[in-house]
């Protein structure tokens, strides 16, 4: 895994980390660029025109890009940060992954729920397990994921679960396998990046 938690991939284009010097595949991190009043913009969708500023989908990477005013350095002109620059990759980064996990769902490829989470692992359907952070551990314990650590996802609330499927809470859930599948493993490793780790995020393995 990268500095980020995202899968390294061979095929993947690689990008350096403004912040920290190193390169890696771009899926470990946070692409940026320069938007009006010169404000550098989050492009998590890594859609928006311009020349790309990319720092590694970490807490302490992205706090030192503001601290040492590194988005002025890489685009050669004075660049202002957004107001609470982490707080708002990391919005964006579980509306993203919320937002995937609610499509799968909606294709029949997400289920929620300890029973048929467990009737997913059971019959092989399941490929990643779903888990909220806030959820207690005794339950949690009972599931196992159906690849080992890294099939596991406990970087998203029991809320923010209950909104991908629809619910006011949810503890448990499963993906299926498919083309969400691989994105959600994807985003979910950049937002582990940038979650503190005593919220509970152990995504992909990370304990």
């Amino acid at each position: 895994m990268s500095r980020g938690g995202a899968r390294k991939d061979t095929d993947e284009p690689e990008r350096r980390c403004l912040a920290t010097g190193e390169t890696g595949p771009k899926g470990g991190l946070i692409r940026f660029v320069v938007g009006p009043g010169d404000i550098a913009v989050p492009d998590l969708a890594e859609k928006l025109p311009g020349r790309g500023m990319w720092v590694s989908a970490d807490r302490a990477a992205l706090d030192l890009a503001v601290k040492k005013k590194l988005f002025s350095r890489a685009a050669k002109r004075q660049v202002r940060p957004p107001e609470d620059l982490v707080r708002l990759v990391e919005d964006g980064l579980a509306d993203r992954l919320v937002k995937l996990i609610a499509l799968a769902r909606k294709a029949g490829g997400a289920v929620a729920g300890y029973e048929k989470v467990k009737a997913w692992l059971e019959t092989g359907e399941a490929v990643l397990l779903l888990q909220a952070s806030d959820g207690s551990e005794r339950g949690k314990t009972k599931l196992r994921p159906p690849g080992g650590p890294e099939t596991l996802i406990t970087v998203l609330s029991g809320t923010e679960l209950g909104l991908a499927f629809g619910r006011e809470n949810v503890v448990h859930g499963a993906l299926a396998a498919g083309g969400l599948a691989h994105r959600v493993v994807e985003e979910a490793s950049r937002l582990a990046g940038l979650r503190p780790r005593d919220e509970g995020n152990s995504a992909l393995g990370k304990d």
